[in-house]
């Protein structure tokens, strides 16, 4: 596998866009990590890293301060998809937060309700979001957040 390209699929709002600014910095058969900025200026982070999951699911990143400071890691649960050498993954709305204190908030549920009672997602899709969410969770309260980290953590990222 070689990823070139990376494509972010929205749901809410929808959205098809080409990441023509991302650096893929490293991939394997598991993993791409990538590097980034802002896709439009925001106020309380500007640039971070991620690594994509491929088999599990989700997407784990960094979101730091313009001072180069951590605010908090962000996980999405995601869809990946793969034609040639792009790599498509669909948002598919719940989000994990942790912050540097180690609290850990479940996001965006509303939003997964509002696209399945829309008709915006598929039941399938739903059923993959719940079980990547409960994989996830289950991994961050069973102590395993340091195997999340660790592909971003030994690149410095």
């Amino acid at each position: 596998m070689n990823i070139s390209r990376l494509y972010r699929k929205k749901i809410i709002p929808a959205g098809h866009i080409l990441l023509k600014d991302d650096v893929i910095v490293a991939q394997d058969a598991g993993t791409v990590i990538t590097t980034w900025h802002t896709l439009r200026p925001k106020a309380e982070f500007s640039h971070g890293s991620s690594c994509y999951f491929l088999d599990e699911g989700f997407k784990v990143s960094k979101f730091y301060r313009q001072d180069g400071s951590l605010l908090y890691w962000y996980i999405d649960i995601v869809e990946y998809a793969f034609e040639g050498e792009s790599l498509t993954f669909t948002d598919l709305l719940a989000d994990v937060v942790i912050y540097p204190d180690g609290r850990i908030q479940v996001v965006d549920l509303d939003e997964l309700a509002d696209a399945l009672e829309q008709n915006l997602i598929t039941q399938e899709q739903m059923a993959a979001c719940l079980r990547s969410l409960n994989h996830l969770l289950t991994l961050l309260y069973g102590g395993q957040f340091e195997r999340l980290q660790a592909p971003l953590n030994r690149l410095g990222l």
